[in-house]
């Protein structure tokens, strides 16, 4: 990493479960960080054991108001742009705000990048596949979306905010680079989130029925934190622009997710089958070749350790 060049960092979404860890991660670089939230999906709590340290800085505030990015005093090196609604629970009780915030955002935040020659990332997501006719998915594949389905709000933000972000590369010669997030999983997660991960966990520790959409056939390739993480500062740190796939190799069901969870637990939980959300993707594994040979970069927790790991944390954090 950049010690010197990266000196002052911003993360917008920085109190959220990846933009969090994202901001852990920086300060161990040496970084300062500015994080910018508004709160409406991540959690102070999950910043709360940065607040002492000296070059944290916690932000409230709206991205999607030109005054928030406007009013960061000095000069910084990056910045992150991960502020948005993820799951689709909170996307699809936000959908207004989840568009503004990948248009309206993301220009603020190229803005403020551009301001200072600073590098920037956007965090986009597996979801500009859509629901893929080619698998595994690489990053040339344009994508099978339905643009004004349920879950259009969250995949042409992300859609707007990748082309944003290459016309100022194109236009302003801004450095910019772009990262599609498979679905990472792990600590800090939201137990209500909406996502199957921290709802079968819950499910499991509660005793309730695991609730799996359709007969659990479609997959997903999923992807510890700490990997995603490593994938993100890695990229950040190449100066290529990507986009680049960052996800985990193991695709599995979301059947067998619901059942590794009930072992891992030692829950007495049931499977209960819901009907399918509409647009839900039937299969999704990245080819994450480029990551590789350009960054270096491939996964390291398995799923069954990552999954483990992630179980203990709710454990724990469900303590009185």
């Amino acid at each position: 990493m950049d010690e010197r060049r990266w000196k002052r960092a911003v993360v917008t979404g920085g109190a959220g479960f990846i933009g969090s860890h994202l901001c852990e991660r920086l300060l161990a670089e040496g970084c300062e960080v500015a994080c910018v939230d508004n709160l409406a999906t991540g959690s102070r709590a999950n910043v709360a054991h940065l607040e002492a340290h000296p070059g944290f800085r916690f932000v409230e505030g709206d991205v999607s108001r030109p005054d928030t990015l406007a009013g960061i005093p000095g000069r910084v090196g990056l910045v992150l742009h991960l502020a948005c609604p993820a799951s689709p629970a909170d996307y699809l009780r936000l959908p207004i705000e989840t568009l503004d915030v990948g248009s309206i955002g993301t220009r603020a935040a190229l803005e403020l990048a551009h301001r200072d020659d600073a590098r920037f990332l956007l965090a986009s997501t597996s979801e500009v596949y859509g629901d893929p006719l080619e698998h595994p998915q690489h990053e040339q594949y344009w994508g099978n979306v339905n643009p004004i389905g349920p879950r259009s709000v969250y995949d042409e933000s992300k859609r707007f905010a990748e082309a944003l972000v290459t016309a100022f590369r194109r236009t302003h010669g801004t450095d910019t680079s772009i990262v599609r997030i498979f679905n990472t999983y792990g600590p800090r997660m939201r137990a209500g989130d909406g996502r199957a991960v921290p709802t079968f966990i819950r499910q499991a520790l509660d005793g309730e029925p695991l609730t799996v959409a359709g007969d659990g056939s479609q997959t997903r390739s999923l992807t510890y934190v700490d990997d995603t993480i490593d994938g993100i500062v890695a990229l950040a740190a190449s100066g290529r622009p990507g986009p680049v796939n960052i996800g985990g190799g193991e695709e599995t069901t979301m059947l067998d997710l619901a059942r590794r969870i009930v072992d891992l637990t030692g829950s007495a939980s049931t499977v209960r089958f819901v009907d399918r959300p509409a647009d839900d993707p039937a299969r999704r594994r990245p080819d994450t070749t480029k990551a590789h040979r350009e960054l270096g970069w491939e996964p390291h927790v398995g799923c069954e350790e990552g999954l483990k790991r992630t179980v203990e944390w709710f454990a724990r954090s469900a303590l009185p």
